[in-house]
């Protein structure tokens, strides 16, 4: 099937502009960052004693992305990133309550940790190479595996990108969505046009409007955009994946301590759910005789002293927070309004990709 209905608009590409993943192919690193061994350095070390002196962790989160960090009519951060953040608070300071959010635009986010506005940012953003050695950054674990995806309606008949020659595209300016899809249709020999916006919602809106017949950007994304679109059960994402996007949280270079609590937040998140440890039965558990349980809930060994923390480091983050594949559930998963299948963030045990080492 061919598209000739989209409108064709001429590329605008706003300099600058920062996308939700990468930049774009042969652009410096982020104007202004500082570079490793600057502000990171001098925070070395002081991280966890400074959350602790104001008593809460301050998380850098979206603007808005159901499912990912998302207020709700009453101001309360919900989504799988914001879970994240009160997972941190409950392994430090046994209460998930003592988290502050930071809603952050794209092009604010690293600029945001770099400077100490933050102390950790869970933000939908992608865990890439340029990223975690040029701006002062260290990624701490992937929360969320993504990937670049397309959304159609479903009365235009397709069911695959193979199928969408002749396209009008919509996507975010100042990303990798444009070079990705540039490169997905040239290396199957489909001609499109490509319409590409500063902002999300505009490109949801030209999208809703019917000024292109595709919507691009990760697929995660498209789930939560979908929502809020007039019709949202009239369109559909197709199953090709063309690009890697694994979404993960950061913290400044410089202070090992405070990206090894970070790090092990993940960890024990995601031993939990493989150790039946959960909200509902980790009371229960205390009682276990599985050595495995048992150091991972603070009654054997004294892994917490390594980390700065409390041994029941990981006990408090599962009690108030739950294991990574509730929150999944309740946020992005079957559970949710976005309905997202588990795919490559189900347990390595089955067929997915989260894996924590052990705690030993």
């Amino acid at each position: 099937m061919r598209f000739w209905g989209g409108l064709a608009v001429a590329l605008v590409v706003f300099v600058g502009a920062c996308g939700e993943r990468d930049r774009p192919a042969g652009e410096a690193p982020d104007a202004g960052a500082p570079a490793s061994g600057g502000t990171a350095a001098a925070s070395a070390g002081r991280t966890l004693d400074a959350v602790r002196a104001k008593g809460f962790v301050q998380c850098g989160v979206s603007q808005g992305l159901p499912g990912f960090s998302n207020p709700d009519d009453r101001g309360n951060w919900t989504g799988i990133d914001a879970e994240f953040c009160r997972a941190v608070a409950a392994a430090i300071f046994g209460d998930a309550g003592k988290v502050k959010f930071t809603a952050l635009s794209s092009k604010e986010r690293f600029t945001a940790l770099q400077s100490g506005e933050i102390d950790v940012l869970s933000r939908n953003t992608t865990f890439s190479m340029s990223r975690d050695t040029n701006l002062g950054l260290d990624f701490v674990g992937v929360n969320y595996y993504d990937g670049q995806g397309m959304m159609v309606r479903k009365n235009s008949g397709v069911a695959s990108a193979t199928e969408l020659d002749g396209a009008t595209v919509c996507t975010n300016s100042g990303t990798t969505t444009e070079l990705n899809i540039s490169d997905y249709f040239r290396t199957n020999q489909l001609d499109f046009d490509l319409v590409a916006f500063e902002k999300s919602d505009e490109v949801v809106a030209a999208y809703d409007a019917g000024r292109c017949d595709v919507y691009t950007t990760d697929q995660s994304g498209l789930y939560a955009d979908r929502l809020k679109l007039q019709k949202p059960d009239e369109h559909m994402i197709l199953p090709e994946i063309i690009s890697k996007e694994p979404l993960g949280p950061s913290v400044r270079q410089g202070d090992a301590q405070w990206a090894d609590i970070v790090r092990w937040t993940h960890n024990a998140m995601l031993t939990a759910e493989e150790l039946g440890v959960t909200k509902s039965n980790v009371e229960e558990m205390l009682g276990s005789p599985n050595p495995e349980i048992r150091r991972l809930l603070g009654l054997e060994g004294a892994f917490g002293e390594g980390l700065g923390v409390s041994n029941e480091w990981a006990y408090f983050i599962v009690k108030h927070v739950g294991n990574y594949g509730e929150v999944f559930e309740r946020t992005v998963g079957l559970g949710s309004p976005l309905q997202i299948e588990r795919g490559l963030n189900a347990l390595w045990t089955d067929g997915g990709l989260q894996y924590a080492p052990p705690i030993r």
